[in-house]
């Protein structure tokens, strides 16, 4: 199942209900103070109820009701339930899905004990007609009687299945009144159904940035104490860990008795009292411990948060791998709060991708929040919701695209973003690409024929050039966009040939007076200058292309790896393997080396 969204009521500053849109890749930006964790940690209840638990000062101070609400809105159902061996059946056949075909489950939380006590709702599309509203919540005892009560015949009627008659009732009212109802799964057959759909629900993992540091707090400490709780989780390990229970609990109990018969002998009476029994099961979570050393014998515990954060995000990704390589139909949300605390720039541009990797992985979502314009800046902003104080003082929520730039203009003023150039008055000339991986290509591919002829310009280190992103849908373009707008620099745009519509703007370009100048890619797409020996050093990927093949999509068929993803891959790991001969190899009639000396001669 996959997360569609999260509605929020009198949960701490959400007093009226604010709903946010969730997608593969969700950022909350905003102001501190504002709202962002709660949303992290209204989620943490609804899945867990653990890292984070619902109290009763979690409710608003104005709510009327002392009632917290956390809905949560669901696609990608399962196709069946399977509530036991011999009843099959599915959400639309329950009448469980909403208009829109989605999964809607609502929990509230009743505020007035120090453990607010919870009670579970699915909202759905549920008929309403009398004697046909309320089947859910009978015994297979009474819907059978309500069979006699309808007079509905029983013939092709499993009557050993609830299922099986429900259907069947339903199946016999001309007009069923759908409306939108909150049906109880707290008893009967609702109970059941909903604890098969709660093993279906998404695995929900978050990750604080300000819980405190104690040894109490081990999944924050060492983000291994996670691995030991998934290996845990495997169902074959779960089977052995019951074998090695019960076979315990049989030698203790044979043990306990043979005591009980030796005290018989000294106090008969006493030892009719005693019973063996267990107090609980053991806590296996406990009985483990596994720590990541370095070559000194430095425990990643007693490591920096930054080092800590990283190693976390890497078992992330490793755990999406593991899941997808396993066949595992159970989705994965990863939240983390403000992952650039503690990191090094570079760090977080390193993060930033692994989060966009991890997103694009089929059953992956990753929930990000932040209030630095700077990490924000390289996020697609479509991926944004925005949250600021309304006018009643309570969360606004704004979700985003990229061709709202009004939002984006307030959100720059919001955080303070400003455009990222170092250097502004040694800035000559505007080099204008599509995304991300562009710059890192051309930074690559220039340093490289630098390193072989230092006469040619190095993108990677010349201050005379300012990127900039007119793709992706990153808040740095639009905010840089505009504000270069102003500059009065020359322009130099290079976009891939595979969209046709580039060429016309590339003739725009050129028509400028000026010095400005556009060209297009004589190859399909930039990847298509990297050397085969460059990819297959970076990602072991032996692949055969010409000038006009869809690299990432010849590897997409190979290894089954999301297109943005392998772009990632490549651009990260690929070019920095490119030399000038390899340069020369793919591209001899120099087509790179003249667009770099054309720009030299443009300063």
């Amino acid at each position: 199942m996959k997360l569609i969204s999260v509605t929020l009521k009198n949960f701490r500053c959400y007093l009226d209900e604010k709903t946010i849109q969730i997608q593969d890749l969700t950022t909350i930006i905003g102001k501190n103070d504002i709202g962002k964790s709660s949303v992290l940690e209204a989620l943490e209840i609804f899945f867990n109820n653990d890292s984070v638990k619902i109290d009763s000062e979690d409710c608003h101070l104005s709510a009327s009701e002392k009632i917290v609400e956390i809905t949560c809105e669901f696609d990608d159902v399962p196709d069946e339930i399977i509530i036991d061996s011999n009843a099959y059946t599915t959400l639309p056949k329950e009448y469980l899905l909403t208009a829109d075909k989605t999964l809607r489950i609502k929990k509230i939380f009743k505020c007035t004990s120090a453990k607010p006590k919870e009670e579970i709702f699915i909202c759905s599309c549920h008929p309403t007609t009398k004697n046909y509203e309320d089947l859910l919540e009978l015994k297979i005892t009474e819907l059978k009687k309500r069979l006699d009560d309808l007079s509905i015949p029983k013939e092709g009627i499993n009557l050993s299945s609830k299922p099986s008659i429900r259907h069947a009732i339903w199946k016999s009212c001309p007009n069923l009144n759908t409306a939108y109802t909150e049906i109880p799964v707290t008893k009967e057959d609702s109970k059941t159904i909903w604890d098969k759909i709660n093993e279906s629900l998404p695995i929900y993992a978050l990750f604080q940035s300000d819980r405190n540091s104690r040894d109490s707090d081990p999944e924050v400490q060492d983000p291994m104490k996670i691995a030991i709780t998934t290996a845990l989780s495997d169902p074959s390990i779960q089977t052995k860990l019951n074998e090695v229970q019960d076979a315990v609990k049989i030698k203790a109990v044979e043990l306990a008795e043979r005591t009980q018969e030796a005290l018989k002998k000294i106090d008969a009476e006493l030892a009719d009292e005693l019973k063996p029994e267990f107090k609980a099961d053991p806590k296996w979570a406990g009985v483990f411990s596994l720590v990541l050393k370095d070559d000194k014998g430095i425990s990643v515990n007693k490591r920096g948060s930054g080092v800590r954060r990283l190693i976390l995000v890497s078992f992330f990704r490793a755990e999406a791998e593991r899941q997808k390589s396993e066949n595992n139909n159970q989705s994965i949300i990863y939240a983390i709060e403000e992952p650039e605390t503690s990191q090094h720039p570079d760090n977080q541009r390193i993060l930033l991708d692994s989060f966009k990797d991890l997103a694009a992985e089929n059953g992956c979502q990753v929930i990000l929040t932040t209030h630095s314009p700077s990490f924000a800046s390289y996020l697609p902003v479509d991926s944004f919701i925005y949250i600021k104080k309304g006018k009643d003082i309570q969360p606004e929520i704004i979700s985003l695209d990229e061709g709202d730039q009004k939002t984006i203009e307030n959100i720059g003023e919001d955080l303070g973003v400003l455009p990222d150039i170092k250097n502004k008055d040694l800035v000559k000339v505007l080099l204008c690409v599509e995304g991300p991986t562009d710059i890192t290509a051309f930074k690559c591919l220039s340093r490289a024929l630098n390193v072989d002829d230092p006469t040619i310009l190095n993108l990677d280190n010349d201050s005379r050039i300012a990127f900039v992103l007119l793709g992706g849908g990153t808040l740095k373009h639009w905010v840089e966009n505009n504000y270069l707008q102003g500059l009065g620099l020359p322009e130099v745009h290079i976009y891939d040939r595979d969209v046709q519509s580039y060429a016309d703007k590339i003739k725009i370009v050129n028509s400028r007076p000026g010095r400005s100048w556009g060209v297009l890619t004589k190859k399909l797409e930039i990847e298509n200058y990297l050397h085969r020996e460059a990819i297959y050093e970076a990602l072991k990927i032996s692949i055969s292309f010409g000038d006009e093949d869809d690299i990432p999509e010849l590897i997409h068929l190979q290894k089954g790896w999301n297109h943005n993803t392998i772009k990632n891959k490549l651009a990260n790991y690929a070019f920095p393997k490119m030399t000038a001969q390899r340069i020369k190899d793919r591209d001899p009639d120099g087509e790179v080396e003249g667009w770099l000396r054309k720009i030299e001669k443009m300063f």
